[in-house]
């Protein structure tokens, strides 16, 4: 995503609390660990976010235990505390994104021999079956998985039905995106013109988008810039990529795509 600040200070600070979790957690190299699979067929999974969270639910796991509060807006400004360390020592696993670079410092805080997994956060399907393939493959929960594709593929179809179903006046909308909301302009089968962020729309940009005469932008609500094109006359659709402390990936594409129906139906 977009080169982001990100504070490790506090890391710094609990260093002392670090050392106590090492001492419980033994001296072994977590090199020479296998964490791929552990032995009860149930992995302890430690995410940083509800996003990574809902991955991992897709794929099969049940103990997982979310790092950054959702009430958080911009998770790379997360600081961590003494319970994460915590959480994190007991992990069989840990999922991050690697625009959150503090993951590996609290591995390394907390001692932890944990198997450190990058996820790519991305809602396009066809990224997340794989995605989630892959994290099952890890934790041993292919079967689960399985599942939960099936149904998940069937709401997907459902709801990209519906979308279409309901576009202005029959035909696909002109779509302007920014570029981590790419996937909801899929799910509405809407025709993308342009994209834009992760960084501020120069007035270049913004020209050249509002010459395309779009009928919605979709905006990425963790990373809005305001208004995109004000006097364009488009309508701006909110679009959320993180799902709620449920980790129900399913209701991030029923929000996006309840929010796309009332802004088709507007335009």
């Amino acid at each position: 995503m977009a080169r982001t600040r990100v504070r490790i200070p506090s890391l710094l600070a609990l260093s002392a609390a670090a050392l106590l979790l090492t001492s419980a957690c033994g001296n072994s190299d977590p090199s020479t660990v296998d964490a791929a699979r552990p032995q009860d067929g149930k992995p302890s999974v430690v995410v940083t976010t509800t996003w990574e969270g809902a991955f991992a639910k897709a794929a099969g796991a049940e103990d997982i235990k979310v790092i950054v509060p959702q009430s958080v807006h911009h998770a790379p400004d997360y600081d961590p505390k003494p319970s994460d360390l915590a959480a994190v020592a007991k992990a069989d696993f840990v999922l991050y994104a690697p625009f959150e670079p503090y993951a590996a410092k609290i591995k390394e805080a907390a001692g932890s021999k944990a198997k450190l997994v990058e996820v790519e956060l991305d809602n396009d399907p066809t990224k997340v079956s794989a995605e989630v393939g892959r994290l099952a493959g890890l934790f041993g929960t292919a079967e689960a998985a399985t599942q939960w594709k099936t149904g998940f593929d069937t709401e997907y179809a459902k709801l990209n039905q519906e979308l279409r179903a309901g576009w202005p006046g029959g035909r696909s909308p002109s779509v302007v995106t920014q570029v981590f909301t790419a996937w909801s302009a899929k799910l509405a089968g809407a025709t993308t013109v342009g994209t834009y962020g992760p960084e501020a729309v120069t007035p270049a940009q913004l020209a050249e988008l509002a010459a395309k005469k779009p009928e919605l932008v979709l905006d990425n609500a963790h990373m809005s810039t305001g208004t995109v094109l004000p006097d364009s006359g488009a309508k701006q659709v909110k679009i959320v990529n993180y799902p709620g402390e449920d980790l129900d990936l399913l209701s991030v594409y029923r929000n996006a795509a309840a929010e796309l129906k009332k802004a088709m139906g507007a335009s």
